[in-house]
């Protein structure tokens, strides 16, 4: 396998440490005849990962992060005497999951930002974990197996969690998600993908395009850097620090001939 000639054409440092990590595993998963897995990656580094795979036709793999349509995932590569059947067994051994429950005084009172803000300022690495699940009564962290006591162990020296009981759980006790969505309408002079993220993220239709081509737009999975890409009923549209919206319906046109949008936003 020449590594230098797969990568040469991905022009991002961060692309190529990233794929040049995904080649070693695969190389090693063949050699060890074992499993090999990644930290978590995020949306962008998930689709980057999916393209870097179909285009060199490398199908022995699966992306988890612990439930269906999670953010952020683990890439786990197996060999090829594993079916799924033998990785989904492992997923547990990989994956484990801290469970903040709080105490009833104060139970609603901490957001996903508060949780993350917590694992951020004890250091740990963003890459050992994974979506966190909140609920009036606490939170599910998912996280890397191997960081899981650790982290457990910190999260109870902050303030915000000393009187809340904190402990690891496996895998299939991760409480279900609770969705909840904002309906909102906005007004869209044409159905480019500028147009939106310049109303979702409430800036300017100059900045949207930053953010656009900043890689931080993603349009079902994917990420998006065309600013005119034509937004469609039905996608997905999320934006890395602002948040994530399901176009649900095209409605009427105003006077002036802009399009009034049916928005479903995860709140």
């Amino acid at each position: 396998m020449d590594k230098q000639k797969i990568l040469s054409e991905y022009k991002k440092q961060e692309d190529k440490i990233l794929l040049a990590q995904v080649l070693d595993k695969i190389e090693f998963s063949k050699q060890r005849e074992k499993l090999e897995y990644t930290d978590f990656l995020d949306m962008y580094q998930v689709a980057l990962v999916k393209s870097f795979m179909k285009k060199n036709e490398f199908e022995n793999y699966v992306l988890y992060g612990g439930f269906e349509n999670a953010e952020r995932n683990v890439l786990i590569i197996y060999p090829e005497k594993y079916n799924m059947k033998m990785v989904e067994k492992n997923y547990s051994k990989i994956i484990k999951v801290i469970r903040i429950s709080l105490e009833e005084e104060e139970k609603g009172k901490y957001t996903h930002r508060n949780y993350l803000g917590g694992i951020v300022k004890l250091g740990m690495k963003r890459e050992k974990v994974g979506d966190i699940i909140v609920s009036d009564d606490g939170a599910d962290i998912l996280v890397k197996e191997e960081t899981a006591e650790t982290l457990r162990q910190e999260l109870g020296t902050l303030t915000r969690f000393e009187n809340a009981k904190i402990e690891i759980v496996e895998l299939q006790e991760l409480k279900e998600q609770e969705i909840k969505v904002e309906e909102l309408n906005i007004i869209v002079p044409s159905l480019r993908l500028d147009n939106f993220v310049s109303d979702l993220a409430r800036t300017s239709r100059s900045k949207a395009v930053q953010i656009i081509d900043s890689e931080r737009v993603f349009i079902n999975g994917q990420n998006e850097t065309k600013a005119s890409k034509q937004v469609k009923v039905g996608d997905v549209i999320t934006i890395r620090g602002k948040g994530r919206f399901v176009v649900k319906e095209f409605g009427g046109n105003t006077r002036s001939g802009r399009t009034v949008v049916k928005i479903e936003k995860y709140v």
